[in-house]
């Protein structure tokens, strides 16, 4: 069974800081292509960025330079950096994962969500 539990979310100012990680467990992680995604209040959930099982990234233009994705195959962790907040980054922050060889659409897992608001 995969397990996918992210963490870091929280409070920050506009202008601040966050790392969210994902930790995943089941399957061989070097396997996965995995992905964070947004639900901003009363939206619909987007990608924000994706990294493939070889390191390959790609990024939502609303957040390219300022977001960073990365992975540590060692730790079965998934990692996104987020530099420069703004408040429409608000939302629940999803992490998911797919096998190397799936629909780049389509992600089979997925964690519970973790909270991230962006206030003064």
């Amino acid at each position: 069974q995969v397990q996918l539990v992210e963490s870091g979310g929280g409070l920050v100012q506009p202008g601040g800081s966050l790392r969210l990680s994902c930790v995943v467990s089941g399957g061989i992680f070097s396997n996965y292509a995995l992905a964070w995604w947004r639900q901003p209040p009363g939206s619909q959930r987007n990608l924000v960025a994706a990294i493939t099982s070889g390191g390959n990234t790609n990024y939502a233009d609303s957040v390219t330079g300022r977001f960073t994705i990365s992975r540590d195959n060692a730790k079965n962790t998934v990692y996104l950096q987020m530099n420069s907040l703004e408040p429409e980054d608000t939302g629940v922050y999803y992490c998911a994962a797919r096998y190397y060889y799936d629909d780049p659409n389509e992600y089979r897992y997925w964690g519970q969500g973790t909270q991230v608001t962006v206030s003064s």
